[in-house]
């Protein structure tokens, strides 16, 4: 599959229809202008096959493919009625992969709709995690991304621990008001040895990870060279995910409730778990 630049991405992004209710769906129509199909009917042979794909995958066609009609003008003052459909991601995915191979504009397709099909399906499966769960899924992306943002911050010239330490500082600093790392070890009324990371509910603990992966991606991005600048940068993106926080009225890091137990209590407890789990089915056989 292709890879996608900011400009093709949002080529997509901008057909999209959000309804009252918060689902997403695109126009049949305004897809295939996208994808370069000239005449309605090639696209609806497209359609067709996307259409028998959805069957063959048990779904329900009417629920990916809802068929609606449009006024269109074809002439002066003149209109007729034609028919279109509301598609939903899946759907989009399916006809991008029904569609002319030949088209790059089609590999860009395939590759946005499989990028977003995907993430849905991690987002679904999350929200149907218990709460230590998600705690444990989400401090794990964190780990993973905090050595990609030590790497940027390497590169932008953040390079002794104590350095470093200035640069995680500020990123707290930017999405806790102020606060510093001590600060808000106190206020959650940890140990000394305690980790505050270790002490997040799944919402404080993503909130972060977006303040590290976009300071992450900003660092490469903005090619940064010097510790002053990486220490603003990462200052100024927590600082706007703070900012974004208040516009919808959530709670502010700093307010969210402390877990009673640690992640690597829950950790302990996942592994004992799945240990007597093997015993069980050991003992069954």
């Amino acid at each position: 599959m292709s890879n996608l630049n900011a400009e093709e991405y949002k080529t997509f992004e901008s057909i999209k229809h959000d309804r009252e209710n918060g689902t997403e769906f695109w126009h049949a129509r305004e897809l295939a202008e996208v994808l370069e199909y000239v005449q309605w009917r090639n696209f609806q042979k497209v359609i067709d096959r996307a259409i028998l794909a959805c069957k063959n995958s048990g779904f329900e066609v009417n629920d990916h493919f809802a068929e609606v009609s449009k006024m269109v003008e074809i002439g002066s003052l003149t209109q007729r009625k034609v028919k279109d459909y509301e598609l939903t991601r899946y759907a989009c995915y399916l006809i991008v992969q029904n569609g002319d191979p030949r088209k790059e504009i089609i590999a860009l397709g395939q590759t946005y709709f499989a990028i977003q099909t995907r993430r849905q399906e991690v987002q679904d499966a999350f929200n149907q995690l218990d709460e230590n769960n998600k705690r444990l899924v989400a401090r794990g992306n964190i780990k993973q991304w905090n050595q990609l943002l030590a790497e940027a911050a390497h590169n932008a010239g953040v390079i002794t621990d104590e350095e470093f330490a200035i640069f995680q500082n500020a990123g707290y600093m930017g999405l806790y008001g102020g606060m510093t790392v001590s600060d808000i070890h106190v206020k959650k009324g940890l140990k000394k040895k305690e980790k505050i990371l270790d002490y997040m509910g799944s919402t404080e603990l993503i909130a972060n990870l977006f303040r590290i992966s976009q300071t992450e991606e900003k660092l490469k991005r903005d090619e940064v060279t010097t510790a002053a600048v990486a220490n603003n940068t990462h200052y100024e993106v927590a600082e706007k995910i703070r900012k974004a926080i208040i516009e919808m009225g959530a709670t502010l890091p700093e307010d969210l409730p402390v877990p009673d137990k640690s992640i690597q209590t829950i950790e302990r407890e996942e592994i004992r778990r799945l240990r007597n789990s093997k015993k069980k089915l050991m003992l069954d056989e």
